[in-house]
């Protein structure tokens, strides 16, 4: 358990979700009435419990409002719990009137500024804490559409899960999208996303697609120039690549510090064609990029220095940590390598989070990044 001033965290494991809520109660410790907000987030070996969870820590710990999701992983301060059965939880001392809770219904974005439209205006651009279904078609739509409607900037993560979906916000049964809008006149927060896969080419322009399928890049077949950026070694067996390399579609007006990676789906040698995990358009511009250990703890690395210094010195209050189910023990190896580094660069302070199936940053949905958010 860890506590900084008024913001408390706890993550444990358990046989059953009863034993590990037990030692989360024990770890938050005494609660009062000014922890109003808590994040909630379970692994999926508790998912059919999700909302026994929700329901038995909001009456034990009197904390009214709740947010969070499953994932495959949950992470606390230094901690983290993968593919095993885990809670993770911080609860916040914010009023009521410094946040509120949403969920995305039918109706979509447009609700939510009649809803909450005085608050949004007095809150002035709020940090919007999102979780998301990935089977939700619109997903991207609903993304843009918060982050337009609310005038905020986005954190959050996808639901990963081989079972039950679940997404709470104040009950369990909401969704496609929700969470909390947080006023940043009430707590500074500064954010930091990392990316996991490292540029191996220049950047090039998309010059005829239809739909996901690339045909040429730079006026050359796709694949030519594919096979040019990875090297002959690889390119002599592309079955190599799978897992290995990527796409990677910069951000309009960004260089190449920011951009969403997306899997190679399709390679069609008889066309020169390449096929990725995304819709893309002509005149949109691209990368080929590397997964591999060492580039992820690199970038890591710079992510968190830079947060240090932004931090200038104050002390971090409490922070939730998005990363994707392909980095932790997959990627930077086993003995919580991951968030160890985030407590060797920046101290031990209430933190929580999961391992998402794709994780939002601003108005974009990426993969294989780690997005950090540090209550000031």
């Amino acid at each position: 358990m860890t506590m900084a001033k008024d913001f408390r965290a706890a993550h444990a494991g358990g046989a059953t979700w009863q034993d590990a809520a037990r030692d989360i109660i024990i770890g938050l410790g005494k609660l009062d009435a000014s922890h109003r907000l808590g994040f909630l987030y379970v692994t999926d070996a508790f998912a059919e419990s999700f909302d026994e969870i929700a329901i038995f820590l909001r009456q034990t710990t009197g904390v009214p409002h709740w947010i969070g999701t499953i994932g495959f992983g949950v992470v606390g301060a230094g901690k983290e719990y993968f593919d095993e059965p885990a809670l993770s939880v911080m609860v916040t001392p914010l009023s009521e009137d410094a946040f509120r809770v949403f969920d995305l219904n039918d109706e979509g974005a447009d609700a939510l500024r009649r809803d909450h439209g005085p608050w949004l205006d007095q809150a002035d651009s709020p940090l919007v804490i999102v979780h998301a279904d990935p089977r939700n078609d619109s997903l991207l739509d609903d993304i843009d559409d918060l982050a337009s409607t609310t005038n905020g900037f986005l954190v959050g993560g996808l639901t990963a899960s081989r079972g039950h979906y679940g997404l709470l916000a104040d009950r369990t049964d909401q969704g496609p999208v929700s969470g909390a809008m947080v006023s940043l006149h009430s707590v500074p927060v500064q954010l930091g996303l990392t990316q996991g896969c490292s540029p191996i080419g220049r950047p090039h322009v998309i010059t005829d697609a239809e739909e996901n399928v690339i045909f040429t890049i730079d006026d050359r077949p796709a694949l030519e120039v594919l096979k040019e950026d990875i090297g002959e070694i690889l390119a002599r067996d592309l079955r190599r690549i799978d897992g290995y390399i990527f796409a990677a579609l910069l951000v309009p007006g960004s260089d190449t510090a920011d951009y969403t990676v997306r899997n190679l789906v399709v390679i069609d040698e008889n066309e020169g064609a390449v096929a990725i995990g995304s819709s893309v358009e002509e005149g949109e511009r691209i990368m080929f990029c590397r997964r591999d250990r060492d580039s992820a703890v690199e970038d890591l690395k710079r992510m968190l220095n830079d947060l240090k210094r932004r931090a200038g010195g104050k002390d971090i209050r409490g922070g939730l940590y998005f990363s994707c189910v392909a980095r932790g023990p997959n990627q930077f190896g086993p003995d919580s390598a991951e968030l160890g580094l985030i407590r060797e660069t920046l101290g031990d302070f209430p933190v929580t989070g999961f391992f998402a199936n794709g994780e939002i940053s601003n108005n974009r949905l990426y993969g294989y990044t780690g997005v950090l958010a540090l209550f000031l």
